[in-house]
């Protein structure tokens, strides 16, 4: 699969990538996937330390972080120290999905999330979009009448469905592409999970079911563009 994003006049084995995972499988399984793209690995560490010494040496172009390191300090604090020096894109990497968890990840401004276990092409993606992101120029925006500004750089066509990052297109799966569509006609309004299963998946599902999508859905987003009322339902922050 092609990924969402093609980076123009980049030289993809120049970008480097420091993978921080302490699960060695997983880890020799992301950089088999990152070298196949074309991408080189700078580094692969375990832990905060090992990390933030390689983030000095090496200067990686992009960080696969993560949040839940066997360390003293985890993922987010880790990266929380190299961002006071270091301005590199982030991409978190978990299989914890808890509320709490993702809103300290939010504070961090990352580029993009990825819930374990995910997809080659889902990696792919994630890495395209978050490298545009860190890249693109404020100014390097198309602005088409139809489309509809939804913050932080996005806009969305309700018509045909479509999201786009300044000028560039995102991919969405279908069910990416409803939960959006009624949230950015509903432009601020709560929108009751009861009514987001019947249009999603036409029968009740279980929380686990919304947090997947949600998570997918914010990787692609600015991460505070959707908000979670508990309980209750989801509306965009407008």
């Amino acid at each position: 699969m092609e990924s969402v994003l093609k980076l123009s006049g980049a030289n993809l084995s120049s970008i480097k990538i420091l993978i921080v995972e302490d699960e060695a499988i997983v880890s020799m399984e992301i950089k088999r996937v990152i070298e196949r793209i074309g991408y080189e690995v700078s580094a692969i560490v375990t832990n905060y330390k090992d990390a933030i010494q390689s983030v000095k040496r090496n200067k990686p172009d992009l960080i696969l972080m993560d949040i839940n390191l066997n360390s003293y300090k985890d993922g987010i604090e880790t990266v929380q120290e190299i961002k006071m020096t270091q301005d590199i894109p982030v991409i978190y990497l978990t299989a914890d999905s808890d509320s709490k968890t993702i809103e300290r990840a939010i504070q961090t401004d990352p580029v993009g999330y990825l819930q374990k276990p995910f997809k080659r092409e889902d990696l792919n993606s994630t890495i395209a979009l978050g490298l545009y992101k860190n890249k693109v120029d404020k100014n390097d925006i198309v602005v088409d009448n139809r489309l509809t500004e939804i913050g932080a750089g996005y806009y969305y066509d309700v018509e045909y469905e479509l999201l786009y990052y300044k000028n560039e297109p995102i991919k969405l799966s279908p069910k990416e592409k409803i939960l959006l569509t009624k949230l950015v006609q509903a432009w601020g309004d709560i929108v009751p999970f009861k009514t987001l299963e019947k249009l999603i998946w036409g029968h009740p599902v279980d929380a686990g079911s919304y947090r997947t999508l949600l998570y997918r859905l914010r990787g692609k987003l600015h991460y505070e563009l959707i908000e979670t009322i508990p309980s209750f339902g989801l509306k965009l922050k407008v």
